[in-house]
């Protein structure tokens, strides 16, 4: 039988450390349902009694498949751990598993806490046993065990040893300031294991300081750690930590560890890992990583037409794993760089058949490469591309005409008569024979100025008669300005980034010499793309 992997996450307190990141409590629920429906063996929720949040969330815990993890310290010196109130925050959150990170490293046994390295050992073996003595299981995060290794290796192998020994269920090594080598990792597991401590009660957690949280991880599992600890997105302090969405793929998908090692997510729980990714993303209002591994946008994408040509005879030979075993799709872009292979494929993907002769084809390219001349870039504004063909293919529906837009921009008092400003859009489209006008200002309910695009985004999608229905569930979710040089003059570029009630996102394109131009070119796009995608009817 292949050996278990527990898998241990710890975005909600780890990842709650990120620079500019800050989860409340209902953010904190919802992520820790999406981590239990993944399949993940441990979340830890955060430190209760550190700040309010915490605290609430664990006052209102979700119920979780998963064990719920809380975190705290081991108990301070000259105390017991009776009588630490630190500590009894810690276990009064009533989680059945209590996480408790003490000093591992001589340097900050004598300099940060000031004691002498017995005292420090006493603090590491009361606490556990008074955890264990609750009938909770323990768990001991040894903090900056590596570089404590290479400053006095037996101490810090004897200080995870007598954490083991006090009953923890597992003994977490810590790459605390992220600078260990996968060798160094090696080695420290070894030595652990050598003083007494079973590999199936080590963990691994590791930050990304040199680029390897990832790598010293899977060295980790390598050298006989069985819990793996990691965040969604590698949220984190500094650079993050091991990212839960690299590593998860890896060790469930790639035969050098899926061959020997089980976890607990299944291939169904798998293929929801970018939506995932994507719900942590929204949560944080981030945008996306777009090479991120597995789940980035992209991260299957083949732009080079070498490369289109290949994947449309074999996806696999520039392909590692199978887009859909993670959520993710298979895209192949057009942009200058491109050729009638990658025409062909992406048009196929886009259900756009035409025949391998078609002189439209020809045309296709000449214009993407005449327009991306011009400052547009369809590589990153796939659902522009689409229209773009279907136009000069002949096939695209004309659903609707703009007539006229305006936007103004008014500075003005509010009701608690503070200068605002407000910005109003007005958007007249003709719909077979009747002309439609539809205003919006850019205020949203909480009475903050959204600007004019948010206007315009508004205006156009308030009243589109017949197409109403179809549009109502379009959020914009991404929108990027940039300055380029259109051949004679500077040109602005917007890309716009639409998602609908479905899930489905695409991106659209719009450029001139006008911001406001440009990022309404780029909206009617993604409202017309979404017509084409629904299968709407042209009004008679």
């Amino acid at each position: 039988m292949p050996d278990r992997l527990y898998l241990y996450d710890t975005t909600l307190r780890d990842g709650q450390q990120t620079h500019g990141v800050q989860f409340s409590t209902s953010e904190k629920q919802r992520i820790a349902k999406a981590l239990d429906a993944l399949g993940i063996d441990y979340v830890e929720g955060g430190w209760p009694g550190a700040n309010p949040t915490d605290s609430a969330f664990f006052d209102a815990a979700p119920t979780l498949t998963a064990r719920l993890a809380a975190f705290g310290m081991t108990k301070r010196a000259g105390r017991s751990a009776e009588n630490d109130d630190v500590l009894a925050a810690v276990l009064n959150a009533g989680t059945d598993t209590v996480c408790l990170v003490g000093k591992t490293d001589t340097t900050h046994v004598s300099g940060a806490l000031g004691i002498s390295k017995e005292e420090n050992l006493e603090n590491i073996r009361a606490s556990i046993a008074h955890v264990t003595a609750k009938g909770r299981e323990a768990i001991f995060d040894a903090e900056h065990f590596f570089d404590g290794f290479a400053t006095d290796p037996a101490y810090a192998a004897l200080a995870a040893r007598t954490g083991y020994e006090a009953g923890a269920r597992w003994v977490v090594l810590c790459d605390t300031n992220g600078g260990a080598m996968p060798q160094e990792i090696t080695a420290g597991i070894r030595a652990v294991i050598d003083v007494g401590v079973p590999g199936d009660h080590i963990g691994i957690h590791t930050h990304d300081d040199t680029g390897q949280a990832v790598a010293n991880s899977l060295a980790a599992i390598d050298a006989g750690a069985r819990q793996i600890q990691g965040t969604l997105n590698g949220l984190g302090e500094r650079c993050g930590n091991a990212n839960l969405t690299t590593l998860i793929p890896t060790l469930v998908l790639k035969p050098a560890f899926a061959d020997r090692f089980e976890t607990g997510v299944t291939e169904d729980a798998l293929a929801e890992l970018r939506h995932i990714s994507r719900l942590l993303d929204d949560i944080l209002n981030r945008v996306p990583v777009k090479q991120a591994p597995y789940v980035g946008a992209s991260a299957f994408v083949h732009k080079a037409g070498l490369h289109a040509s290949a994947i449309a005879k074999d996806p696999s030979l520039y392909e590692h794993v199978e887009p859909a075993a993670v959520g993710n799709a298979r895209v192949v872009p057009m942009s200058n760089q491109a050729g009638q292979s990658n025409l062909r494929a992406r048009l196929k993907e886009a259900g756009i058949e035409v025949a391998k002769d078609d002189p439209a084809l020809g045309r296709i390219l000449d214009t993407v490469k005449a327009r991306e001349a011009a400052g547009y870039s369809y590589d990153t504004a796939q659902g522009s591309f689409e229209l773009l063909a279907l136009a000069e293919l002949g096939r695209l529906p004309d659903f609707f005409e703009v007539k006229r837009y305006r936007v103004t921009v008014e500075r003005r008092k509010n009701r608690y008569d503070r200068m605002v400003s407000v910005s109003e859009a007005v958007v007249v489209v003709k719909i077979g024979d009747q002309k439609m006008l539809s205003v919006s200002e850019s205020m949203d309910v909480e009475g903050r100025d959204r600007g004019p695009v948010n206007a315009l985004a508004k205006a156009l999608a308030k009243d589109l008669g017949p197409y109403q229905s179809l549009v109502e569930d379009i959020r914009l979710v991404d929108f990027k300005v940039r300055i380029t040089d259109g051949g004679t003059e500077a040109v602005t570029r917007v890309i716009i980034d639409s998602e609908d009630g479905a899930g489905r996102r695409w991106s659209t394109v719009g450029v001139s010499a006008n911001i406001v131009d440009a990022s309404f070119e780029a909206l009617l796009d993604a409202v017309r793309w979404k017509l084409v995608r629904d299968g709407a009817k042209t009004a008679a």
